[in-house]
């Protein structure tokens, strides 16, 4: 694993968990009806998904173990470039299905990374 690696692993951990905290007990019609949730989840997609952009590029083989990462990244670029054409239901869908296992492969490779006793990241 490159030595950026980690940094970029945590920033996808710890945006992913953030979504993970914002929709948990939350129905779609909570979603829909919330643009500050709407706008927290949003915000947090953009972290992971420029996190995964440049773990792309300097460790392509570690961003290749993470679960939808080019999903990811192509949600990031919708949100940040083409926010007139952010669809709901996606992000919805993403945050409530999707980030799971996107979180357990990141804890996964962030422990790979520490030493033998060092402690966990997250």
């Amino acid at each position: 694993m490159e030595p950026r690696s980690a940094a970029l692993l945590w920033d996808l951990l710890t945006a992913v968990q953030r979504i993970q905290v914002f929709v948990a007990a939350k129905t779609w019609d909570d979603y829909a009806s919330d643009v500050l949730l709407r706008s927290a989840v949003e915000r947090q997609f953009e972290v992971a998904g420029e996190a995964m952009s440049v773990l792309r590029k300097v460790d392509p083989a570690t961003a290749d173990r993470v679960p939808n990462a080019h999903r990811m990244v192509g949600m990031r670029n919708v949100l940040i470039h083409g926010y007139a054409q952010v669809n709901n239901q996606t992000v919805w869908h993403a945050a409530t299905t999707d980030i799971a296992e996107i979180a357990a492969t990141a804890q996964v490779l962030l422990n790979e990374h520490d030493p033998p006793g060092a402690p966990t990241w997250g």
